[in-house]
C-alpha cells in the first residue's frame, strides 16, 4: 500500500510540472493575443496557425540561447536565484487540489500530491519563499539596475505579504481549517454557499494581494521594464531568464486555483460539472491576470506601500473584527 501511494505521488508531481510548465507557454501565447485584440493589433500569427507555434520557437530559443552569466556578478548565488523563483511555485502546488477525487481503472485518484491540514498556511509560506528568487538574483547581479530592483522588491514584499495573511483570517474563522479540501467541502451546498457572499471584503483583499504576489500590472513593480530595464532579470540571458518567467505563469495559475477554491466553491460537490466550473473560474482569473496589463497603468512603488499599509490593512484588520463578532 505504501509503494502503490508513493508511485501515486510520484506521477502526481510529474503530471503537475509536465502541465503547468507547458501552461506556462502556452499561457504566454494567449497573453500576447489578447493584448493584442486589446490594442488593435495582430499578435503572434506567423510560426504555425494562428502563430500557434511561436511557443515551440520560444521555447527552443530559449533552450539553446547562450547562457551568459557576467564576469562580476556573485556567480552561485545568481545561478540558483531562477530556480528558486520556479521551484517554489511548483512546490505550493503540492497542497492544492486540482479536481474531485475520481475513479481511473478501478483506482480513485486524487488530484492533490499531499492532503495537509495546513494547506494554505503552506502555500502561503512557499510563495513567500518565492521573493527570494528575483531578490537574490537582483543582489548577485554587477547592475545598479538590478539592485534597485530587489530592494524594490523587498520593500513591496513585506507590503503586500500583510494583507494577502490578514485577508484569509476571516475565511479560515469561518471554516475552521486550513486545509483547502475542507474549504471545498465547507462550500458544497451549492452557489448560494460561496464564501465569497460572506466575506466579499476579504475576497477582493486577497485578489488585489494576488497582483501583487504574482508581480502582475498594476504591481509589476519589481521587473518594471519600462523604468528599470528588466529590473533583476537584466543579465539573465536563455533558459536562467525563461524559469522566472515560467515561475511568474505557473503561479498566476496556482493562485487562480487558491482563489476559486477558496471563495468561489472550487469544485462543488465532485461531479464533472463542478470539475468543469472549477477550471472555468481559473480561466476567468488568469484572463483577468491579462486583461489588467493592457488596461490598467503601474502604480509606483510608495503607492503600493500607502495602499497596503494605510487604507487595506485597516479595512483587512476591521473585516476580521467584524467576522469575530458575528460568529461570537
Amino acid at each position: 500500500m505504501e509503494m502503490a501511494y508513493l508511485i501515486e505521488t510520484v506521477i502526481k508531481i510529474v503530471v503537475v510540472l509536465l502541465i503547468f510548465s507547458a501552461l506556462a507557454g502556452i499561457g504566454t501565447y494567449f497573453e500576447r493575443k489578447v493584448l493584442a485584440f486589446m490594442q488593435r493589433r495582430l499578435g503572434p500569427v506567423n510560426v504555425g496557425p494562428f502563430g500557434l507555434l511561436q511557443v515551440a520557437a520560444d521555447g527552443i530559443k530559449l533552450f539553446t540561447k547562450e547562457d551568459i552569466v557576467p564576469t562580476n556578478v556573485v556567480g552561485a548565488v545568481f545561478k540558483i536565484a531562477p530556480v528558486i523563483t520556479a521551484a517554489t511555485a511548483f512546490m505550493a502546488a503540492a497542497a492544492i487540489p486540482f479536481l474531485p477525487s475520481f475513479t481511473l481503472f478501478g483506482y480513485e485518484v486524487h488530484p492533490i500530491v499531499a492532503d495537509i491540514n495546513i494547506g494554505i498556511l503552506y502555500i502561503l509560506g512557499i510563495m513567500g519563499v518565492g521573493l527570494y528568487g528575483p531578490l537574490l538574483g537582483g543582489m548577485a547581479s554587477a547592475n545598479k539596475f538590478s539592485l534597485i530592483s530587489a530592494a524594490r522588491g523587498a520593500a513591496v514584499f513585506i507590503s503586500y505579504e500583510v494583507i494577502t495573511g490578514l485577508s484569509i483570517l476571516a475565511p479560515i474563522m469561518m471554516v475552521g481549517s486550513l486545509s483547502l479540501i475542507d474549504f471545498n467541502e465547507y462550500q458544497a451546498g451549492g452557489f448560494s454557499d460561496w464564501i465569497v457572499w460572506s466575506q466579499p471584503v476579504a475576497f477582493i483583499l486577497f485578489w488585489i494581494a494576488a497582483f501583487a504576489e504574482t508581480g502582475r500590472t498594476p504591481f509589476h513593480l519589481i521587473a518594471n521594464d519600462h523604468e528599470i530595464i528588466d529590473g533583476f532579470g537584466t543579465e539573465y540571458s536563455g533558459m536562467r531568464w525563461g524559469l522566472f518567467f515560467i515561475g511568474e505563469y505557473a503561479n498566476m495559475f496556482f493562485i487562480s486555483f487558491v482563489i476559486s477554491l477558496i471563495f468561489l466553491g472550487g469544485y462543488g460537490d465532485g461531479s464533472l460539472l463542478g470539475a468543469l466550473g472549477l477550471l472555468g473560474k481559473v480561466a476567468f482569473f488568469f484572463f483577468f491576470f491579462l486583461w489588467t496589463r493592457a488596461a490598467w497603468p503601474d502604480v509606483r512603488p510608495d503607492q503600493l506601500m500607502w495602499l497596503c499599509w494605510k487604507v487595506l490593512m485597516p479595512i483587512a484588520v476591521l473585516n476580521i473584527l467584524i467576522t469575530a463578532i458575528v460568529m461570537m
